[in-house]
C-alpha cells in the first residue's frame, strides 16, 4: 500500500500570519498548530483519548529521552511510537539537540562523532550522532523528524555562535543524507544563529540549499527576552520559504504564540501548559491562575467560563484548591487537561481571526491579558 505524502499548503494569509493544512498519512493538522509535549511516550497526566477530545492533532517526543528508556529497539519491536503509546495522532520526534544543551553537564561535543552523552539516568555513555539520531526517529516510526543539531545556550559572544551555527549546518546535511528518500515523513532542518541577523539568514540560506519539508528556528527559549526573540522572527520572516511550514521549538506562553503568529509561524510546542498544570497553574481566557491560592477556597466558580469542552467546568476552583493543597493525582490530571485544552481553543481562535482578517485585532486584545 503506498502512503500518502506529507504536504502542506497555505490556505489563508493575513500580512504575515498564515493559515495552512498539513496532510499525513496519519491524519491532518491545521496550522497555526500548538503541539503538546509527549517526551517519554506520554503526555504527562493526560489520556491520549482526552488529549485528541481538545482538538490536539499532533504530539512531539523526544529522541534522547526515548534512546534511554526504554530504548528503541523496544519501541520497534511493538510496532514503533504509535502502537507503543497507544497514539493514532502524528508524531513529531526532536533529534536530541536540544539536550546537547540543557545536559551539558553530561556530555562533550565532536564534530565527526557527534553528542557524546552520559546518561542522566545511570550514567552509561551514548553516542547520538546525526545518523544515529535518525536511525532513532525511524524506528521510532514518528512522521515528522528533526535534524540533529547544536542547541547553545544565550551568548553575546559572536564566533562561539558561528562555530555553533555551522556545526549544526553540518550535520543537517548529514542528517538529510541519512533520511534518504522518504515521500510519506517529514524532515526538518533547524535555523541556529543566535541573536545575529547575519548568522540566522545564512543558516536559514545554507539550509535551504539542502532542501528540507519544513523550517524550525531553534536556539530561542533559551534565556533570552520576548522582545528578543520577536526581533530574531522578525528578521528571519521575509527570508523563510512561503511553502514550507515554520516552527518555533520549544515556544511558548500564550503571548509568546500570539506574537510569533503575526510574524509567520505556524508549529508551536512548549511543555508550559502541562508542566504549570502539575503546578498549580492555570491558563484562562481571563489570565493566569494559580488554583492554590487561598483565595479560591470557597470560590465555587469554575476556572473558565468560556470553556465548554469536556465538561471541565463542573469542577471548582474550590474543589481543585482543595485537590492541590491536599497532593491528589487527580488535581494534576485536571488542570492539565484544561490547559492543554486551553491552548488548542486558542489556537482555533487564532486560525479563525486569521481567516476573517482580523487576527491583528485579536492579537492586541489578548497579548497583554493571556
Amino acid at each position: 500500500m503506498t502512503l500518502k505524502k506529507f504536504v502542506f499548503n497555505v490556505l489563508e494569509k493575513n500580512k504575515y500570519s498564515r493559515c495552512g493544512l498539513i496532510e499525513t498519512h496519519r491524519g491532518n493538522i491545521k496550522t497555526p498548530a500548538f503541539m503538546p509535549v509527549g517526551t517519554q511516550a506520554t503526555v504527562k497526566a493526560v489520556f491520549i483519548d482526552d488529549l485528541i477530545k481538545t482538538g490536539s492533532e499532533i504530539i512531539l517526543s523526544n529522541t534522547y529521552h526515548l534512546m534511554i528508556r526504554p530504548g528503541v529497539k523496544r519501541i520497534e519491536l511493538a510496532g514503533g511510537l504509535h502502537e507503543f503509546m497507544n497514539c493514532k495522532l502524528p508524531i513529531l520526534t526532536d533529534s536530541g539537540g536540544f539536550q546537547v544543551m540543557s545536559l551539558s553537564k553530561l556530555n562533550k561535543i565532536d564534530r565527526e562523532r557527534g553528542a557524546i552523552f552520559k546518561s542522566h539516568i545511570d550514567g552509561k555513555n551514548f553516542v547520538l550522532s546525526p545518523e544515529e539520531s535518525i536511525r532513532i526517529q525511524k524506528g521510532l516510526n514518528s512522521d515528522i523528524l528533526m535534524v540533529m543539531d547544536e542547541c547553545p545556550k544565550k551568548t553575546n559572544n559572536f564566533d562561539l555562535i558561528n562555530k555553533s551555527m555551522e556545526l549544526s549546518t553540518y550535520w543537517a546535511d548529514r542528517s538529510k543524507k541519512a533520511f534518504g528518500l522518504n515521500s510519506h515523513k517529514a524532515l526538518f532542518g533547524i535555523v541556529q544563529g543566535g541573536l545575529f541577523k547575519d548568522l540566522r539568514i545564512k543558516s536559514l540560506n545554507e539550509l535551504i540549499k539542502i532542501g528540507f519539508d519544513g523550517y524550525a528556528i531553534g536556539g530561542l527559549a533559551v534565556g533570552e527576552t520576548q522582545h528578543e526573540m520577536f526581533e530574531v522572527l522578525d528578521f528571519i520572516k521575509d527570508y523563510m520559504p512561503f511553502e514550507k511550514p515554520r516552527y518555533l521549538m520549544g515556544v511558548g506562553t500564550p503571548s509568546d504564540i500570539l506574537g510569533a503568529v503575526k510574524r509567520g509561524i505556524d508549529m508551536f510546542d512548549c511543555v508550559l501548559p502541562t508542566r504549570s498544570g502539575r503546578t498549580g497553574l492555570a491558563f484562562t481566557w481571563n489570565g493566569k491562575i494559580n488554583i492554590k491560592n487561598a483565595k479560591y477556597q470557597n470560590d465555587n466558580t469554575p476556572l473558565d467560563v468560556k470553556c465548554s469542552n469536556l465538561n471541565l467546568n463542573k469542577y471548582s476552583k474550590n474543589y481543585l484548591n482543595h485537590l492541590f493543597n491536599t497532593n491528589e493525582i487527580l488535581a494534576s490530571m485536571l488542570l492539565t487537561l484544561h490547559n492543554i485544552n486551553f491552548y488548542q481553543e486558542l489556537m482555533s481562535e487564532i486560525r479563525k481571526s486569521i481567516k476573517l482578517g482580523k487576527f491583528d485585532e485579536f492579537h492586541d486584545k489578548f497579548i497583554n491579558i493571556i
